[in-house]
């Protein structure tokens, strides 16, 4: 069933990128954790990298709001008409259903009409500032995977922070701000994610695109999660394996998509002029119809499940692993250090299944032997001679296993992770015809160099000669230099040297 979905997507792929684009798509497919294999030993499981499914995150989050007491309706007052600021007769009042603008209607359905939302209190208090901190929680670690996107009913506030947390809401640190004039507001430039690159793809941005007024056409803020992917994997996502490869390799980055928390923190509602109308602030207020998170449970590359009971997110965890994130080996499977999964090699990734400890096999041998290869049996007898060149040492360690160099795998540490080949041990691939491709017509070479076209230089081909040697023209007929591919920005990952991001 796996193969068969894998070959329909791509076959589809191949029919689309005809028309579409030059290049392939490469798709990984992270939605089952283990499949059945035959080998000459009879069926064995085959363990592959795994996460759930997308999903819109805000079905399970817990709002707070701070103050507490700051939702209209409780005393009822009125509040002037978004398209009429000087007619004010509108009513909230908490005590009857269809006057009330509770929290939770940031995140219904919207099935009645008019549209529902949340309503703070007018600025009555004037010129007292009119702060709201709305803090959404999940009690578990999440990935996004889409824009965050608020609806707002009134006009967009004209100071604005995005905030996340990665420690349950211990510690806050921005994601974006926004307003109407960030140098005034925030002391900062005003940017837009357009203005970003791969190198300052961490870069906290001040945005005036999302702060105008009381246009009824202009409700809706963006956190551009989509734009920020698309550094790596394109502007329509299709070569996700770049996206993968920095997201395995790069551990800022993974964490700059990963929260517990966001806090949306209204500093000052849409006033849509220079001056605040003391004579009527009625007018001023936060309205939020509808907010959109959308991600997946972080589980480490270890479950495809994550279930929700007694208003809690946990994974349900494969790979012999434990914890809410899958972040721990189980009990008697601590036979080598515990690892997240790896999305690399493509379309399956890595497992990294924790092993049973030593100790456990004494204790429950046929549930052991299941598990630990005979050569690895063999080691618990302190028989254990390790590949001198793929091993820091040519004798096992006191527990019984091989200690690995850097690309190097195996029980005896004699095979090679992706991205590396055997050359008197494991070294990293240069190009290869799974994810280090060539560039500009090059060729791979025993996957150490590539061979370039005569107008072409560089690890992968990716720059013009005359560029090296300043005689790029404008009518030289080579065209602008090529820029930086996502296989290079991989291929400096694996190689381990400086990052082409710069952090």
């Amino acid at each position: 069933m796996y193969l068969s979905r894998f070959l329909s997507i791509h076959a589809l792929w191949v029919t689309v990128s005809s028309v579409m684009q030059p290049y392939p798509l490469v798709w990984g497919h992270y939605d089952v954790c283990k499949t059945q294999i035959y080998t000459e030993e009879g069926k064995v499981w085959d363990y592959m990298a795994c996460q759930p499914e997308s999903t819109d995150m805000t079905k399970y989050l817990k709002v707070k709001l701070d103050p507490p007491d700051i939702t209209c309706g409780d005393p009822p007052e009125t509040f002037c008409a978004m398209g009429n600021p000087y007619m004010c007769n509108n009513e909230c009042d908490a005590s009857t259903p269809e006057l009330a603008h509770p929290p939770e209607l940031m995140f219904d359905f919207e099935g009645r009409h008019p549209s529902t939302f949340w309503q703070s209190a007018t600025w009555k208090e004037y010129p007292k500032p009119l702060q709201v901190n709305i803090t959404l929680s999940w009690s578990k670690t999440i990935e996004l995977t889409d824009n965050i996107v608020i609806t707002f009913e009134s006009g967009r506030p004209d100071q604005m922070i995005l905030e996340k947390s990665l420690d349950y809401g211990r510690t806050w640190q921005p994601y974006q701000y926004y307003a109407t004039d960030c140098l005034d507001a925030f002391h900062m430039d005003p940017k837009s994610v357009k203005d970003l690159s791969q190198h300052t793809v961490l870069e906290i941005i001040c945005t005036e695109e999302y702060s105008t007024g009381y246009m009824t056409n202009s409700k809706i803020i963006h956190f551009e999660i989509k734009d920020r992917f698309a550094f790596f994997a394109g502007p329509w996502l299709r070569n996700m394996a770049s996206l993968y490869g920095q997201l395995d390799t790069t551990k800022k980055l993974r964490d700059f998509f990963t929260v517990t928390d966001l806090r949306i923190r209204l500093l000052r509602p849409a006033v849509g002029e220079i001056f605040v109308d003391e004579l009527h602030l009625a007018r001023y207020f936060y309205a939020i119809s509808d907010i959109k998170v959308h991600g997946r449970c972080k589980c480490n590359l270890h479950a495809t499940v994550c279930v929700y009971d007694n208003s809690k997110l946990t994974c349900e965890c494969e790979h012999n692993t434990t914890g809410p994130d899958c972040g721990k080996c189980k009990k008697n499977y601590q036979g080598r250090p515990w690892s997240p999964g790896s999305y690399l090699p493509i379309p399956k990734g890595t497992a990294n299944t924790c092993i049973p400890s030593i100790s456990s096999i004494g204790i429950a041998p046929k549930l052991a032997l299941s598990t630990v290869s005979s050569v690895q049996v063999a080691n618990h007898k302190r028989e254990c001679y390790c590949n001198p060149l793929g091993s820091v040492h040519d004798r096992c360690n006191g527990s019984g296993f091989c200690e690995c160099k850097t690309g190097t795998t195996g029980p005896k540490c004699d095979e090679c992770l992706p991205g590396n080949s055997w050359h008197y041990g494991c070294q990293p691939n240069v190009c290869d015809n799974e994810l280090l491709h060539c560039q500009n017509g090059g060729t791979c070479h025993n996957n150490v160099r590539c061979l370039c076209p005569a107008a072409y230089t560089g690890i992968l081909c990716e720059k013009l000669r005359c560029e090296e040697a300043g005689s790029c023209g404008s009518d030289s007929g080579q065209g602008a230099a090529p820029r930086c591919s996502p296989a290079l920005l991989l291929l400096t990952a694996l190689l381990g040297t400086a990052s082409p991001l710069v952090f």
